[in-house]
């Protein structure tokens, strides 16, 4: 199949909760200031590195999902610097050695007042949004992006890329 023009498929996407997210990582919502630590935060994994916060700026990419990564050595913690929806596609963190199963991947849908934690190994695509540029809060390692960085290429793999709707 030639991967320059592959089929696109819809992915409905999910409304966020805890439940619907954990096989992938941990919703953060909003609580009250002072709140002792619990369960209900995010267990980060930063220790193999120099833990880097920053806020990116993200072209206008629009919501096709051509490819799917992850970082196997730490956690990463994404949010909307203005409070806008957005959107992300993830897999579960299943067997280290394999590309995600294209039947695995799942869209959310994911509101402006919460942030999302990725377990290692998690597979994600986003921010993906509608409109133009925008930017996010990321907590990753230092060189997350230069030496933990796998990428399946959704065209080259399976001849798919990915709408995301609804």
């Amino acid at each position: 199949m030639d991967t320059a023009d592959p089929v696109t498929v819809e992915l409905t996407v999910r409304d966020l909760t805890p439940a619907a997210f954990a096989p992938f990582g941990t919703v953060i919502r909003p609580e009250e200031d002072g709140t002792p630590f619990g369960p209900a935060d995010a267990q980060l994994d930063l220790s193999g590195g120099t833990p880097r916060f920053y806020a990116m700026r993200v072209p206008a990419r629009g919501l096709i999902v051509g490819q799917i990564t992850r970082h196997r050595q730490t956690t990463q913690v994404l949010a909307s610097v203005g409070g806008h929806t957005w959107f992300v596609a993830v897999a579960p963190p299943n067997d280290l050695a394999v590309d995600p199963a294209l039947a695995d991947i799942v869209g959310f849908r994911v509101p402006g007042d919460v942030a999302i934690m990725l377990f290692k190994g998690t597979w994600h695509a986003g921010p993906h949004f509608d409109g133009t540029e925008q930017s996010f809060f990321n907590l990753e390692l230092a060189d997350t992006n230069a030496v933990d960085h796998d990428t399946c290429k959704l065209a080259e793999r399976y001849g798919r890329a990915l709408r995301l709707v609804g």
